[in-house]
């Protein structure tokens, strides 16, 4: 039993140092980028939120029209 789990804990040190050489190959964006993106990001999500509110209340609109 000790050495099934002695097997399991080897085998997940080398992933994680495996993990750890791989993530020194990324090439990681600089603040400047990563600030940029996620501006775009908030405001596309601001936007689609507007738009599908706005969508929600006309065909909510529509439906108690209809219905009445």
């Amino acid at each position: 039993m000790l050495k099934l789990n002695n097997k399991y804990v080897d085998q997940a040190l080398q992933f994680l140092r495996e993990v750890k050489v791989e993530l020194k190959k990324v090439a990681w964006p600089s603040r400047k980028q990563a600030m940029g993106s996620t501006i775009v990001v908030i405001m596309l999500v601001l936007l689609v939120s507007f738009f599908l509110g706005i969508v929600d209340i006309g065909l909510s609109s529509l439906i108690k029209v209809v219905l009445s």
